[in-house]
């Protein structure tokens, strides 16, 4: 089949990689538009664009993709299917309907739980024991059109969000491959989701990702797993702000957002039992272990995070 790859982030790579490997033709990649990134702002291409350059196809930046001069260059590829990862646009009808076996989106959770834009976070978060990646076909509803494969990937125990996204993008290029190919042959029929086990798994914000203290110590050790490496975890010392690495739960007492400073540890309570800060990185600092930190700003034991 003739297929235009749309995605825009790292983890779209491997399902990039793997479909211009395949029989299929890669004729077109659809990403967003170049972003400020860095100290200096400048605009750089998204790690989708610059591979579909390597790879020498025609590469589409629509500032959205509802833009007659996009939808006008995406008909003159005459795509058969439109693979997705990742790509951070909602697509209007006129799109879903140019190529005549749709847009075959692969979303990182066994549909129908999590829909939305953070579902390996959210899973995370809940302390679910297993995710997936699935394949369907783009409809205007969030990632609710029927379903052509799926496969589980169980979650360990340290995993954070982006250990386990790295994961199911490597698990899930070969799936939306041969999905694409099982169209092709017609082997492959759509399923419809089931209405039963909906759930939604919106983007995690900034500020949602202030650690509370008083939480049990394994909530707060989900949630900056969930947030590793976006949004980043973070809590405040004397005023500011401080960014937190994944934390490892211990057995020792203490109180909530109370700090425990050792020679090579730094603790904090919780709601439950203490955590043993990782790294972190304060404000105008690089990352650093949270030991190196307190001895370079003095923290002292009975001070508060939070």
């Amino acid at each position: 089949m003739r297929v235009v790859f749309a995605g825009t982030p790292e983890v779209a790579l491997p399902s990039l990689r793997a479909i211009a490997a395949s029989p299929h033709e890669l004729v077109g990649v659809v990403t967003r538009p170049d972003a400020p990134a860095g100290r200096g702002r400048r605009l750089v291409a998204s790690p989708v664009a610059e591979l579909g350059e390597e790879l020498g196809v025609p590469v589409l930046k629509p500032g959205h993709p509802r833009e007659p001069e996009f939808l006008e260059a995406l008909r003159a590829l005459e795509p058969d299917c439109c693979p997705v990862v990742a790509y951070g646009a909602l697509l209007p009808q006129s799109a879903l309907d140019v190529p005549r076996h749709g847009w075959v989106n692969l979303h990182f959770s066994v549909l129908p739980a999590y829909r939305g834009a953070a579902p390996v976070q959210r899973a995370l978060w809940a302390g679910e024991d297993y995710t997936g990646a699935t394949t369907f076909r783009i409809v205007r509803a969030l990632d609710a059109g029927p379903t052509y494969g799926v496969l589980t990937e169980r979650i360990r125990p340290r995993d954070t969000a982006g250990d386990l996204l790295d994961r199911l993008a490597e698990a899930g290029a070969p799936l939306l491959v041969a999905t694409l190919d099982g169209l092709e042959s017609g082997e492959l029929h759509e399923r419809p989701q089931p209405e039963d086990g909906v759930s939604h798994a919106a983007k995690v914000e900034v500020a949602e990702a202030e650690v509370r203290w008083e939480q049990p110590a394994f909530a707060v050790d989900r949630q900056v797993r969930a947030c590793t490496p976006a949004p980043g975890a973070w809590t405040t010392y004397a005023g500011e702000r401080l960014k937190l690495g994944p934390l490892e739960p211990v057995d020792e007492q203490v109180a909530a957002g109370e700090l425990v400073v050792r020679k090579q540890e730094v603790l904090v309570g919780t709601g439950t039992t203490a955590v043993r800060l990782g790294l972190v990185r304060a404000h105008g600092r690089k990352e650093m272990p949270a030991a190196d930190w307190a001895r370079g700003v003095r923290v002292a034991s009975g001070e508060r995070l939070g």
